[in-house]
């Protein structure tokens, strides 16, 4: 099997980390176990190994192309797609009410992943999809989700969203596309949206695009946004695909990476109005798409660290493989050259890299976990559980796609000259990687999400629920005398907590003090800082598990696995969080040098 992702360390995850087991006890997951899970899993292994895998480079090498108004793909996406619907990894988290597998997300998301590792633009497809079916499911009609969403849910029907248009990119209270109420009370939408994934394709019988638009005498701002269903192909009365919408391919935006997941212009109305459907009440149509955007955001994040995964296990068979070099104290030209992973250089960069990925990837399922915790929890329990998620939300997409990028850069470093090009699968990995820090919203916009919006609102709950947890594992750790190794790991993450709370009541209250913008300006750094203290906490909670489990004496390649651990949470610990101290130092000063640069400076 291609080594694009360990299983091992994807079962430690969600069945010691998360514990995936206990979802069972609640009736919304009641009919699963273990053994159900774990079967998805295995399904998963086998189809992104014999379907998604091997078309990887293939689909790199030949992106989409523009032919008539059409989008051209390779076969194979077709061919992964089918039997990845046909498998139920689109239905998988949908209820039965819907016609779904009714799986906590957490192993939905799980066998995302695996999918994700082996070829990440293909399976977008199917995220996409799922992301589009549950607005419909959420704030469409009866009528809506018999219509499109079971289709969706069946693989037959796929999905997108559209939000940005050239001119106004993030900025979506400029956007201009508006909707004309019809006779017969549905909508007709005119305009153009940009950057739209997986936006046209011969993969499914139908695309349904969730769109955002104006209607006339809306009020201004993000408050006259409303959101409307365009499906490509018009349905009969009976339901079926049948007529050609006006919604146009207008061309395809050729990206440095991600090639396989085809990107488009899409016009609306070119000839009379696009058919669209009216989701929900007029006007909430950002509400609405908040919560596809949210998911994508951990979709996004998940997807990076998938990326950051396959990236390191390539580099560590490269390293275990190539010879080059001997070791420093031999000074026998004749001897052997060594495997270039007996070299201290190259086991730092492996480190790093192991910290990175596997630490983003705990991370996100991690958040997929609260997920299922709001659902499934009540009262202030599921309150709580929303609250973290919501506030780490920005973090999930954002922490991984700019460090998991960091262990893609490390992965050609080790390869050398070889990974800078295209015989091996780094180079590639990389470029799909580098989009994730820009779509579902470029970093600075989630810093200030976060800094500006999550971390104040409730007066810092969010936050102070967040330090809660951590100290709780900071004491478990005190308390077990045979985790004394662990100890210092748990004093440095205490002393990085109170740097969190005494920096971010610095920032807040110089929101009064110097203004919103002063305190803002540097609200990137701060989400980078609070994203490596949740990673460092996540880090121990992972090497606590592995410390017990060492103590039960497992066979020896699960030491060495769990040694792993240990050593990924050391490194962690000794080269990564100190740069919090640093990070912490700046935010403090509220400094202004970013926020009052002047604008001719970068004409000089």
């Amino acid at each position: 099997m291609p080594n694009f992702y360990s299983r091992r360390d994807l079962d430690f995850l969600v069945n010691d980390y998360l514990k995936a087991s206990e979802l069972c006890q609640y009736q919304r997951y009641a009919e699963h176990d273990p053994e159900t899970f774990a079967e998805i899993l295995n399904t998963a292994e086998k189809l992104a190994e014999e379907l998604f895998y091997p078309h990887a480079a293939k689909s790199d090498a030949n992106p989409p192309v523009f032919d008539n108004g059409r989008a051209i793909l390779i076969p194979e996406i077709k061919q992964a797609m089918d039997a990845y619907c046909e498998n139920g990894f689109i239905a998988a988290s949908f209820g039965p009410e819907h016609n779904g597998l009714g799986l906590p997300e957490l192993i939905a998301y799980a066998a995302t992943t695996i999918f994700m590792t082996a070829n990440l633009p293909s399976t977008a497809y199917g995220t996409l999809t799922v992301g589009a079916g549950r607005l419909i499911e959420s704030f469409g009609s009866k009528q809506q989700q018999q219509r499109y969403l079971l289709p969706m849910v069946e693989g037959r029907f796929f999905g997108t969203m559209c939000l940005s248009e050239t001119h106004a990119g993030s900025s979506l209270t400029d956007i201009r596309t508006r909707a004309e109420l019809h006779e017969d009370g549905s909508y007709r939408l005119f305009g153009s949206k940009m950057w739209i994934s997986t936006g046209e394709h011969d993969i499914s019988e139908n695309i349904i695009h969730m769109v955002l638009a104006k209607l006339p005498g809306a009020p201004a701002g993000v408050k006259g946004i409303s959101m409307f269903l365009v499906p490509r192909l018009c349905l009969n009365a009976a339901g079926e695909a049948e007529q050609r919408n006006d919604v146009t391919l207008a061309g395809l935006n050729h990206k440095m990476g991600y090639h396989g997941s085809v990107n488009t212009v899409l016009n609306f109305g070119d000839n009379g109005g696009a058919y669209a459907e009216l989701i929900g009440e007029p006007h909430k149509g950002l509400f609405y798409m908040f919560q596809m955007m949210n998911e994508a955001r951990i979709s996004v994040g998940l997807s990076a660290a998938a990326l950051s995964v396959a990236g390191y296990r390539a580099a560590c068979d490269y390293a275990k493989d190539r010879r080059q070099g001997r070791h420093l104290d031999c000074k026998d030209p004749a001897s052997p050259m060594v495997p270039i992973i007996e070299h201290a250089d190259i086991k730092r960069m492996l480190l790093q890299s192991k910290a990175y990925a596997e630490g983003g990837l705990a991370l996100c399922l991690y958040a997929t976990r609260l997920m299922d915790d709001t659902r499934v929890l009540q009262g202030e329990a599921a309150k709580r559980a929303f609250a973290i998620l919501d506030l780490l939300t920005p973090i999930v997409k954002s922490w991984p796609s700019e460090f998991g990028l960091r262990a893609n850069d490390l992965a050609i470093q080790v390869h050398g000259g070889y990974g800078y090009t295209k015989d091996y699968p780094v180079e590639r990995l990389y470029r799909d990687n580098r989009l994730n820090s820009i779509h579902e919203g470029a970093k600075g916009i989630h810093g200030i999400d976060l800094l500006g919006r999550k971390v104040l609102q409730d007066h810092g709950r969010a936050l102070a629920l967040l330090l809660e947890d951590m100290d709780d594992s900071i004491k478990a750790v005190r308390d077990d005398v045979s985790a004394r190794a662990l100890h210092p790991f748990a004093n440095a993450l205490e002393t990085a907590c109170a740097s969190v709370s005494d920096t971010s009541k610095k920032l807040l209250a110089g929101v009064a003090a110097k203004g919103l913008k002063t305190s803002m300006a540097n609200a990137t750094i701060y989400m980078d800082m609070l994203g490596h203290v949740v990673v460092a906490w996540i880090w121990l909670q992972q090497a606590h598990i592995a410390n017990r489990q060492l103590a039960a004496d497992p066979i020896p390649a699960e030491r060495m696995f769990l040694n792993g651990k240990l050593g990924a949470c050391r490194y962690f610990y000794i080269y990564e969080l100190p740069m919090v101290d640093t990070q912490c130092g700046l935010l403090n000063q509220l400094d202004e040098t970013c926020l009052n640069a002047d604008e001719q400076w970068f004409d000089m």
